[in-house]
């Protein structure tokens, strides 16, 4: 007598958009929890900013635009600007971390969205973002900067400083991926993000420069992000430079989210 067994075929469960959400904000919550157990990740996000703040006010200011309160005026938004696209190599690298730690690995074998991790990490380091900025115009008050536009333009330049950070960070992300290592991480990011960050107009006037060098730096896009968030902040050019910050945006976003994304899924 011959017995047929029919195997049952697996049917893989779909995740839900709001299953997905759910799992998303868990892990970003993850993220932001491991604060608790590894305080100096804050300090590192608080005191670096800061010292930025001191040394380029203290060191260069008088130089620069003759007097510190001056220079703290111009310089401030321009910190921010920097030190937004300096934190999304955090992200890269604490993604690259968790993927050779085999995080991601153990991730995978729960029935839970593929791009829930990335995304919680992505939505954790916004939540940082945020902070530091809170805590570097908060310091700088202290210091004497002054916001002499009003509220609203000081949420729009938040606002406005967390979407362009956000579409920058795919490029981190990217980086994060496909490299071997944390140290590599680092190393490739940062030699992307400081020739951005100096020639622009976010630390020093770009009439400054010499005329090939003024040539990039109007086209920069560290350039309109921080002429965006000194108008929002002090006054000054807003429309324009807030709308080419968006367009540049938006291209980071386009370009380096299918990589990032891409490189995710056949990484992990």
């Amino acid at each position: 007598m011959t017995t047929l067994s029919t195997a049952m075929p697996v049917v893989a469960r779909r995740v839900t958009p709001l299953a997905t959400l759910q799992q998303t904000m868990t892990l970003a919550w993850r993220s932001l929890v491991q604060i608790k157990h590894n305080p100096w990740e804050l300090l590192d996000l608080s005191i670096q900013p800061i010292m930025f703040l001191l040394l380029f006010t203290y060191v260069f200011g008088g130089a620069i635009s003759g007097s510190t309160g001056d220079y703290l005026q111009f310089a401030l938004p321009g910190l921010l600007v920097q030190n937004a696209l300096f934190y999304t190599l955090s992200t890269a690298i604490g993604l690259n971390t968790d993927i050779t730690k085999g995080v991601f690995d153990r991730l995978r074998s729960l029935p839970i969205a593929r791009t829930a991790p990335l995304s919680g990490r992505i939505i954790a380091d916004t939540v940082k973002q945020v902070w530091a900025f809170v805590l570097l115009v908060g310091f700088g008050m202290i210091l004497g900067f002054r916001v002499t536009t009003s509220l609203l333009g000081a949420l729009g330049a938040l606002a406005l400083l967390v979407v362009v950070a956000l579409a920058m960070s795919w490029m981190s992300v990217l980086i994060g991926l496909k490299a071997s290592s944390p140290e590599k991480v680092q190393m490739i990011s940062f030699s992307t993000m400081m020739p951005l960050t100096f020639t622009s107009s976010a630390l020093v006037p770009s009439d400054t420069f010499p005329g090939w060098l003024q040539t990039w730096s109007d086209i920069n896009p560290v350039t309109h992000l921080a002429n965006a968030i000194r108008g929002l902040l002090i006054g000054g050019e807003v429309a324009g430079a807030t709308l080419v910050s968006l367009l540049w945006a938006a291209g980071f976003a386009v370009v380096f989210a299918p990589l990032a994304i891409l490189a995710f899924r056949s990484r992990v």
